[in-house]
């Protein structure tokens, strides 16, 4: 393997580790920057754990969604994520669709964790925003190699959430949008089709 596939390849894991806690609520605030930093910890802490554990894919897959139903307001990302389309759909192809969606992040990014074996994250600083906390971590492998997040936490709605997260000043937020609006325009703008779709992908 080449140096140039190790750090694609390596990229892509840190975008998965993006991507499970890429968190799109509306900021409110309230927050202090000590919960802003325990909460990466917090999430860190729980995604280095699952991975580490040796599970089974399957059950590795269940623990990444129960992290991502924790730590993100999932009917939001999907909504974010789905974009005009969410609008014109019902109640009950809304539901279906989140559901699905939740699994497939779970799937799509836990596939791609194993890079992860033995890392360690570590918080660096923090600073406030006009809508949070930016949460400086660094993303440490075995081999000492390393890549630098930012994790954006706000209140969303009276709880702590990461609103979005940087890699290597790189905003991955546009990664899921462009996920599911590829997806989505591959069945013609259906959203049943792309629930369907989304309940074995990844």
């Amino acid at each position: 393997m080449t140096m140039n596939s190790i750090y694609i390849s390596r990229r892509s894991a840190v975008s998965s580790l993006v991507g499970i806690t890429a968190l799109l609520g509306m900021p409110a605030f309230a927050l202090s920057k000590s919960e802003a930093e325990e909460l990466i910890n917090y999430l860190s802490t729980d995604v280095l754990s699952a991975i580490n554990a040796k599970s089974s894919r399957n059950e590795m897959f269940g623990k990444f969604e129960t992290i991502f139903a924790t730590y993100a307001d999932v009917p939001l990302i999907a909504r974010k994520a789905l974009g005009p389309a969410w609008r014109s759909a019902n109640k009950t192809q809304r539901k279906a669709y989140v559901s699905a969606f939740r699994g497939y992040m779970a799937r799509y990014y836990g596939k791609q964790f194993k890079e992860f074996i033995g890392a360690e994250i570590t918080i660096d600083k923090s600073r406030e925003t006009s809508c949070g906390y930016l949460v400086d971590s660094k993303i440490i492998f075995k081999d000492g190699c390393y890549y630098l997040a930012q994790g954006h936490v706000v209140d969303a709605r009276g709880k702590f959430l990461m609103y979005n997260l940087f890699l290597e000043g790189v905003s991955v937020l546009s990664d899921v949008r462009v996920q599911i609006g590829s997806m989505l325009d591959k069945r013609g703008g259906s959203v049943d089709k792309l629930t369907s779709y989304l309940l074995t992908a990844g």
